[in-house]
């Protein structure tokens, strides 16, 4: 027995041996992979005499909308549509205009779902700037939208698949009104607001557009429009109106052409040539060189890797923010403006020595007024600590987004930039009368006429309108000053122009309410000659990144930046439906009565400005 107790002791220690010997290797092997890991490699260089591919997919925004890291790698495409940072496409083609190892452009554009005309003006520009330099530039494509189409029109040579069309529409304000459903669901809706044409809540006490709002509109989506046709038909070297004409006898020039849109297409010179796949494949591996399953070329993510690394930080810096989407009270992820969140990193400049002037980047139409004005005192403090503050407007920059902006130095918009709509709004509805139609009442005590005033399941009583309209009347009147203040003008002259009226950015500059006209790399020189800067580089500023973060960002903009060899990425429009695009349309207007923490309910927004 004893015997045996001894063999089985023994089995079980060289059995423990082994086990602990072998997790000891795995451990060993693991530390070794670690350290050839880290030990710096030398970077492969980058090829000579290649193109560059860029291939945007999605929307092209100024920031990424924030998604939770785990949310990002695991759904991929099938949470929101794609988005492609304005920045890189920007400098990528600037980089390439001076990169003598880039020999020409490549424009896939298959996959760019839209923007808005401002931030495909920037891009035009750089597209611009890089054909100056004699580099061709080609353009391939299945089929055109307008978006599309207007990046296109740069190219030297436009390719387009003989299944086909340009598919142009012009610019449109579109919006669905419930005074009748409200009434049909005995729905009481109080609305407070100042001027004419502050028409955010129109959808709600309307069953049409009212003539100021329609005035309006119609003035500002017109002015976009001539950008849009002048540009394209200077580009494509048509005739003046050659556009509207296309679209205004469509139905009779198809018909010349047997309804076949591609033809037409070429017969008007939208396009150059009419291909196939394999056909443009071809052409591209004669024009720029063949490789394995394709021509040579670099992608956009590709060549920034590759260029990064020569572009090294230096001491001098321009710090770039970007506020986009709508702003709200307290602290809140990227894709929309908290005060809180951008508070913090309005401060966290003055900390950092080497960033001597900011860009604020805005993009948006607005949301909580007391939010606007806790960023903009944020930003005017870091002014008078002697840092120079610029803003650059993106496609919307509008209400609440320029209240924010009042603080800056110097205010720059894009031609095509939507801005203005300064007023102020307040809005909510009371069910009493849906209630009493269900057989539900109700009835209490209240120790001053205030108390439970608010609550939705009562009327407003004369007393609490009174407040609520003098509350509007109060934060438009200090909206007024402060504009005026800052553009050194009386506030009669701003209200002449102001009662939420919209601008773009060419009338917003004639009319005083913008200082200059150029894209975000304008503002940058600008923000850099203000603080008296040679040489410098540009950093972003934004909330530092956890490592899972880093890693999810980085293999989101590996995916929407390979898109021409990545097939198997879904399609926009199977992850979109038509249907939950109309549905989202539909429900915008509702967002004004989803919460957005501002202490007197009252908001500096313009929900009219969603960019074309």
């Amino acid at each position: 027995m004893g015997l045996i107790k001894l063999f089985f002791r023994f089995l079980w220690r060289t059995i423990t041996l082994i086990r602990n010997s072998l997790a000891n290797l795995v451990f060993l092997v693991l530390i070794l992979a670690l350290i050839v890991a880290l030990i710096p490699k030398e970077p492969p260089l980058m090829p000579e005499n290649i193109a560059l591919t860029i291939a945007p997919s999605g929307v092209l925004v100024d920031q990424y909308t924030y998604v939770a890291p785990l949310n990002r790698f695991l759904d991929g495409q099938q949470e929101q549509p794609a988005e492609t940072l304005l920045t890189d496409v920007i400098t990528s083609i600037e980089r390439a205009a001076k990169d003598d190892r880039i020999t020409a452009l490549v424009l896939d554009l298959n996959d760019l779902g839209g923007g808005g005309l401002s931030k495909l003006q920037e891009v035009g520009s750089a597209l611009a700037q890089f054909k100056a330099t004699g580099k061709p530039i080609y353009a391939n494509g299945d089929h055109f939208t307008q978006e599309q189409y207007y990046l296109a029109a740069y190219a030297d040579t436009i390719t387009m698949n003989p299944m086909g069309a340009v598919l142009l529409t012009g610019y449109g304000s579109y919006r669905n009104y419930f005074k009748d459903a409200f009434e049909k669901l005995a729905l009481n809706f109080h609305v407070f607001r100042t001027g004419d044409y502050k028409d955010a809540i129109e959808p709600f006490i309307a069953d049409a557009m009212s003539d100021a709002s329609r005035e309006n509109n119609s003035r500002w989506l017109n002015e976009l429009w001539q950008s849009y046709t002048t540009n394209v038909e200077q580009q494509r070297q048509l005739a003046e109106g050659s556009v509207n004409e296309y679209i205004t006898n469509i139905d009779s020039l198809l018909a010349q052409h047997q309804g076949d849109p591609a033809k037409l297409a070429l017969q008007l010179g939208l396009v150059d040539k009419l291909s196939n796949h394999n056909q443009q494949l071809a052409e591209l591996q004669d024009l720029l060189g063949e490789e394995e399953d394709g021509y040579r070329t670099l992608s956009m993510g590709e060549y920034l890797n590759y260029s990064d690394r020569e572009h090294r930080a230096l001491p001098d810096q321009v710090g770039v923010l970007v506020a986009r989407g709508t702003i709200l009270d307290g602290d809140h992820p990227a894709g929309t403006i908290g005060s809180e969140t951008l508070s913090y990193l309005i401060r966290s400049v003055e900390d950092n020595p080497a960033i001597r002037a900011l860009v604020v980047r805005i993009d948006s139409g607005g949301g909580s007024a007391f939010a606007s004005e806790v960023i903009r005192q944020e930003l005017a403090l870091l002014r008078e600590k002697g840092i120079p503050v610029v803003v650059s407007m993106g496609s919307v920059a509008a209400s609440g987004g320029y209240w924010m902006a009042m603080a800056a130095d110097e205010v720059w918009a894009t031609p095509n930039t939507i801005t203005g709509s300064i007023g102020v709004f307040s809005a909510f509805p009371t069910v009493e009368n849906s209630l009493q139609k269900l057989g539900i009442n109700t009835d209490g005590v209240g120790t001053t006429p205030l108390a439970g005033a608010m609550r939705i399941d009562r009327p407003l009583s004369p007393q609490l309108k009174a407040v609520m309209q003098q509350s509007v009347d109060n934060i438009y009147d200090r909206f007024l000053t402060l504009v005026a203040e800052a553009r050194e003008r009386s506030t009669d002259q701003i209200h002449e122009v102001a009662q939420g009226r919209v601008w773009s950015g060419t009338s917003a500059k004639e009319l005083g309410l913008v200082d200059e006209l150029g894209s975000l790399q304008d503002a940058i020189a600008a923000a850099a000659k203000l603080a008296e800067l040679q040489d410098y580089s540009v950093e972003k500023v934004r909330l530092p990144m956890s490592p899972a973060e880093l890693i999810a960002e980085q293999l989101a903009r590996d995916l929407q930046m390979n898109t021409q060899n990545q097939s198997w990425l879904p399609e926009l429009n199977t992850t979109w439906s038509t249907l939950s695009r109309h549905l989202m349309q539909i429900s915008q207007p509702l967002q004004l009565l989803q919460p957005t923490h501002d202490p007197r309910s009252v908001y500096a927004q313009c929900m009219e400005c969603s960019a074309p």
